[in-house]
This record gives structure tokens, sequence and C-alpha cells, in this order.
């Protein structure tokens, strides 16, 4: 169970007044324009984040249309280049919205972020348009059935490989990494099944007793499969991105302009399906954070930003890291809730320093020496880094 705060919903506002000197709330060339279509989902997994606040199953029905999104885009994201992230709830609970938008913004890029369950009823043009495919999935079946329903894996996993050979993209395994007992073999099964694998740390009290300790142990495995091999890239997206930013810590500086990893402080847009746009997914029951609306065509700066009381800078992890996750550095130390700091985020940040010594100690610098010139491009430039945080 969560122990973040309930908050009401924001209702819809008009655009907050702005000073001449205001620059452009999106940072940078891109915007990832993630469209929740719908809030509702046909699973109830224990863990959802958007089960805070009351958000899942708060929003089915869309409060805009197709020609006030594109009005949108033509006032706030004109000259960018936009990717859209079709999220939910289950995003393929409502198809209408993602056809409308697929066809009436050819030139966009597209991602799907799925719960892979109803992967099967998509038209196969809009499979073949999709540039990457995020299934969420929790490792193996047993621990996956715990979360999300019995059964739920192994038709998951049928879905995958019935349309994989129909997707134009990528397909990316992602998993939120709650239980301490997920094994390395699960892990590295779905690293072998899908092109690329991604884990979140859960933002749940799930570090208590030995869990940080189980979970370091497959990291070591993990990481040492990763540096074996120098014919081919081991596709796990958090350990890719860590190394990438360890050798070359500019990418992380100039594609995120220094600030956090995770985008919802420069260019992530999420809009729900009454309109309302927030930075970060996991924070749309806050009132506060609401940075625009599509009906009212306004849009304003992320209000989550790096704050003073964020001690991310005097940490050995900040050159690489760039601030993991704003939301929890948020509540943890700008909001100054205690709990969620001692349980959630520190035990989070241990194991990202965590990854950090351990990639050092197999000298990244002379692997990538012994890296094909075509491995070394995916590991700095994998299109899916896009799509994906590259912290864990």
């Amino acid at each position: 169970m969560s122990v973040q705060t309930t908050i009401a919903l924001a209702p819809s506002r008009t655009a907050p007044a702005c000073p001449a000197s205001a620059t452009s709330p999106i940072v940078g060339g891109r915007v990832e324009l993630q469209l929740l279509t719908t809030l509702k989902c046909n699973l109830k997994c224990t863990y959802c984040s958007l089960g805070v606040g009351e958000v899942l199953g708060s929003q089915t029905e869309l409060k805009y249309d197709i020609d006030q999104l594109a009005e949108f885009v033509a006032t706030h994201l004109a000259g960018k280049e936009v990717y859209v992230t079709f999220y939910g709830g289950e995003p393929t609970l409502n198809k209408g919205l993602m056809l409308d938008v697929m066809q009436r913004f050819p030139e966009f890029r597209f991602q799907l972020q799925t719960n892979g369950t109803l992967l099967d009823s998509l038209p196969d043009w809009v499979l073949a348009r999709l540039s990457n495919v995020l299934v969420s999935i929790d490792g193996g079946e047993e621990i996956t059935d715990a979360y999300r329903g019995r059964g739920i894996w192994a038709s998951v996993m049928r879905n995958v490989q019935d349309i994989r050979h129909k997707v134009g993209g990528t397909l990316t395994a992602r998993v939120t990494w709650g239980n301490p007992a997920t094994s390395f073999e699960e892990l590295d099964g779905l690293a072998g099944t899908f092109d690329y694998l991604y884990w979140q740390f859960v933002a749940d009290e799930m570090y208590a007793d030995d869990s940080v300790a189980r979970r370091k142990a497959v990291l070591v495995q993990l990481i040492d499969v990763f540096f074996a091999r120098t014919d081919t890239l081991y596709p796990l997206v958090p350990l890719m991105g860590i190394v990438r930013n360890k050798l070359l810590p500019n990418r992380g500086i100039e594609l995120y302009a220094g600030q956090t990893q995770c985008r919802v402080s420069t260019h992530l847009l999420n809009v729900m399906p009454n309109g309302q746009i927030y930075p970060c997914p996991d924070m749309m029951y806050v009132p506060a954070m609401q940075m625009g609306e599509i009906q009212g065509n306004w849009l304003s700066a992320s209000p989550l930003q790096p704050h003073a009381d964020m001690p991310c800078e005097g940490c050995e992890a900040f050159s690489w890291c760039r601030r993991n996750c704003m939301k929890n550095l948020y509540l943890g130390y700008v909001k100054k809730d205690g709990r969620y700091r001692q349980n959630v985020v520190e035990p989070i940040c241990e194991l990202l320093r965590f990854i950090g010594r351990e990639v050092d100690r197999r000298d990244p610098h002379a692997w990538f020496a012994r890296l094909p010139v075509s491995e070394r491009r995916k590991l700095l430039d994998a299109e899916v880094y896009e799509y994906v945080e590259i912290m864990p």
C-alpha cells in the first residue's frame, strides 16, 4: 500500500499569468506527449501508482477532441520533434483515440505502454507504426500473476509472440521491481525474449529487512553478464544508460539540460482524459502539479524542478544519475515526508550508488574499447532511451 497522501483531483482552471521574460516550458527540441487514453483498466495490479488519490478509473471518457489537441500542438509544440506515448489505465481500451492521433499526426513517432493483454486486438497498421511497445510485466509467471491475476503472464507472453513480427519498432519489457524475490533467471529470461528489458525500482515500502541485499545480489549477476559480453549488448536499458552516462557524461547533460533523467522537469507532458496536463504520471493526484490544459490551450513550465532541499549534488552518483526520480525527491525532501524518504527514497538511492560502484569495478572504459563499432552505437544512441527512463 502506498504511503503517499491522498489529494483530490484538480478542477479545470485557466492559464496562470507568465512573466514577460518566461521561456518555453519545453526544454530542448523534443517533446514526449503522453496521452492517457483512459484511466480505466482491465487489470487490478496491486501496486498501481494510479491507485493513489483514486486516480485509476476516475476518468473513462475524453473531455477534449482531436481538433483541440491539434490546436494545442500547433500553439505549444510547433517546431518540436514530438513522440507520443499512449498510456493509461490500459490505453488499448480506447483504441479510437489512438487511431485518431496516429492518422491526424502522421509525422509523429508513437509508443504504446500496455499491460499486454489486448495487444492482439490492435490493427496491423497500428502495430507497424509503433516505434516501441512497453509491455508491463513483473518478472516470471508466479510473481507476475501474484500482482496481476492468475494466467496473466502466459496470456501476455502469447500475445507478445503473436504480434512481435507486426511491430515496426522494438518490444521492451517494463518491470516494476517490487518483489525482492525476483530472480536473476526471471530478468535474464525477459532480456532474451524482448528486444530490451527496463526495470524500475518500485516506489513503495518494499525495502525492509534483507530486501535491499537480495536485490543487490541479483544486480551483481546482471552486471556480470553485461560486462562479460563484448560481441553484443546485453539489452538492459538501465545498465546501458548508466554505463553510457559514465563513459560520456555530457550525453545526460546535453539531452536533459543537466536536469533529471526521467524527463519530468524538461519535456514530458502527461495529458489526462479530462485534458489536464501534469509532468509526472505518478503525481496526477496533486492539484499543484497541473501545468497545462488542452481545452484552455495553455502550458506552463513543469513544477517538478531541482530544489535546494534535494541532496543530489553532493551524491557520488550525481554526475551520471542526474537525479533519478523527481517525484521521489520531491516527496522525500521538499515535502519532508520522513517515512517515505527513509523507506523508499533512500533505499533506491543506495541501490543506484551500488550499481555505479559495481560498474566501475568492471572497468567500463576497457570494456567499451573491446566493443564492435555497431554495438558502441547501440550503447550511445539507442532510440529506446527516448521512450523509457534510463535510470531505474
